[in-house]
């Protein structure tokens, strides 16, 4: 069976009527003073719109501005989740190129730019003074940090603020940040994929989130691999 059709009351569905003919007859509706006073008595009779043409020109054009911006903030939002899909892509490939465990971990750590974003960084828990082994793009936090912020099941979490914490005094201006979780073997410690952006809300959205995390199972299947790890 198909879904059922939303009740609306006929007063909601005049309403509606009206204002889809209004949009389709614009010129019509300017051109005709008697129309426009009936749809704005009560102001035009007051004398608080002296010229209610001029009104309701000024209205039609406010309103096609806004429609416009919409438009182009759409546009804007469909173009940077393209970028972000293809830079996504292009990441993986390098991941399945790489031919070393510090490659792969290279990769993670400079792929910020092709994510249009600022910083990225691989987080490891460990005690302070025990260098991660292999390579400089891995970061040291402190144990609990990570379920700390995820909890102990949640995969990821979009954050606004902790930069510092996560990606190290670059990440101080990171206003957005994406984290992953990293699940790469039953003995390897809990490990966390970060990428930050200075700009505010830039990785809000479903697509940027699950392109992000698509990124971060491939990173992750790519370390237990080059570690010789049995899946998780």
């Amino acid at each position: 069976m198909g879904s059922r059709a939303i009740s609306r009351a006929p007063s909601q569905s005049a309403a509606e009527a009206v204002k889809a003919y209004i949009r389709s007859n614009r010129a019509r509706l300017v051109a005709d003073g008697e129309l426009l006073a009936l749809l704005v008595p009560e102001r035009f009779h007051s004398g608080e719109v002296r010229d209610l043409q001029h009104y309701v020109i000024e209205r039609l054009a406010s309103e096609n501005a806004a429609l416009r911006a919409e438009r182009d903030a759409l546009r804007g939002a469909r173009a940077q989740a393209a970028r972000l899909g293809e830079g996504v892509r292009r990441a993986t490939l390098d991941l399945v190129d790489a031919r070393s465990f510090e490659e792969v971990i290279s990769i993670a750590a400079s792929a910020a730019g092709a994510f249009g974003a600022d910083r990225a960084s691989l987080c490891v828990e460990g005690e302070a003074g025990a260098a991660p082994t292999g390579t400089t793009g891995v970061r040291l936090v402190a144990p609990g940090t990570i379920s700390a912020l995820l909890g102990r099941e949640t995969r990821s979490v979009i954050l606004s603020e902790g930069g510092h914490i996560l990606l190290g005094p670059e990440g101080v201006e990171c206003r957005s940040l994406a984290a992953y979780r990293l699940r790469i073997g039953h003995e390897t410690p809990v490990a966390l994929y970060v990428v930050g952006a200075q700009a505010e809300g830039h990785f809000e959205g479903f697509e940027a989130e699950a392109d992000l995390a698509f990124f971060a199972r491939a990173l992750e299947r790519a370390i237990s691999a080059w570690l010789d790890l049995p899946k998780p």
